[in-house]
């Protein structure tokens, strides 16, 4: 007799487990279309994006993403060559060096630094415009604009554009490192020092109101602090000298300010008296504290506004 309640526990245990291993078959199944779709586009944004893919004929000018993707400026927001004024100097030195590049010569990464607003975010962009107008083979320098934040990703960004077919200017507005950043390291191995290097078709160009890209107090604090002072500055202020080329702004006088206002005045073709112009342009500087490009232009638009005038 106790062998037949042997069999009958044994059948008891039997269905139990058929009915876990059949909820659990229904799990996979479980899984619709829709959310299968979303984790193959998941995954798709996640994987590296190939050049191959990118259509660089599309514009000009791109900004690079941080989750590695190239997104195309159809307009971008220049100031003409002509309406800059008080830099020529550096102005005809980065103009030459970008041609030099733009037509596959040597040519050295740029460091645009000095006073605010004194247009050196604008010559960068109107340099490529420039070039890139004159060039026997228009349309093949490329404008590439990367946000200070994401430089740790340049490395990334070095290896998509290295086998395409055009020439990039990599542009990075206000670059500067405080505290204890550490992406400036991400920035000097691409610049120089790296096992592949800067690509032969890409140039850095970076604009900073710091000569270095570090705070003066920053500077001070690594000499005060570290065992090796001289050591632990030279680490950090050695980024700046891998830019083969320093380009100097400085706030400009009161002439070269009046000789913008003129520029923008005849360009836009607003009338107004010449006396009036001086005598409203300099109340403006001085109520700014300040005279420099970017005064300039403020007062040009306020100007043009309060006449009823369009700055196209």
């Amino acid at each position: 007799m106790p062998k037949p309640k042997k069999t009958a526990k044994r059948s008891a245990k039997g269905p139990a487990r058929q009915t876990s291993r059949s909820q659990n078959s229904k799990t996979p199944a479980s899984l619709n279309q829709e959310t299968l779709d979303r984790i193959a586009a998941a995954l798709e944004r996640l994987s590296p994006q190939s050049s191959n893919h990118i259509d660089f004929k599309a514009a000009d000018a791109f900004v690079w993403q941080a989750d590695g993707g190239l997104t195309p400026v159809p307009r971008v927001n220049r100031v003409e060559m002509g309406l800059l004024r008080g830099i020529d100097r550096v102005r005809d030195t980065l103009i030459e060096n970008t041609e030099r590049f733009a037509n596959g010569l040597p040519a050295n990464n740029a460091l645009l630094w000095g006073a605010r607003g004194m247009g050196k975010s604008s010559l960068v962009k109107a340099s490529h415009a420039a070039v890139n107008a004159a060039s026997k083979k228009p349309g093949i320098l490329k404008l590439i604009e990367i946000h200070r934040e994401d430089i740790e990703s340049l490395p990334a960004l070095m290896a998509l554009l290295r086998p395409a077919p055009f020439r990039f200017i990599v542009f990075c507005d206000d670059l500067s490192f405080d505290g204890e950043d550490t992406s400036y390291k991400s920035l000097k191995a691409v610049l120089e020092g790296g096992i592949e290097g800067r690509p032969d078709n890409v140039i850095l160009y970076a604009t900073s109101n710091r000569r270095h890209l570090m705070a003066r107090d920053m500077i001070d604090n690594e000499r005060s602090t570290a065992i090796n002072p001289g050591e632990a500055v030279e680490e950090k202020v050695s980024l700046s000298d891998r830019f083969g080329l320093w380009l100097g702004f400085h706030k400009c006088s009161q002439d070269e300010f009046l000789a913008m206002i003129d520029g923008y005045v005849k360009h836009f073709k607003i009338p107004v008296d010449a006396d009036d112009l001086r005598r409203d342009a300099l109340e403006w500087s001085t109520t700014r504290g300040s005279r420099s490009g970017r005064v300039a232009w403020q007062f040009i638009q306020d100007l043009a506004g309060r006449q009823g005038i369009r700055l196209t």
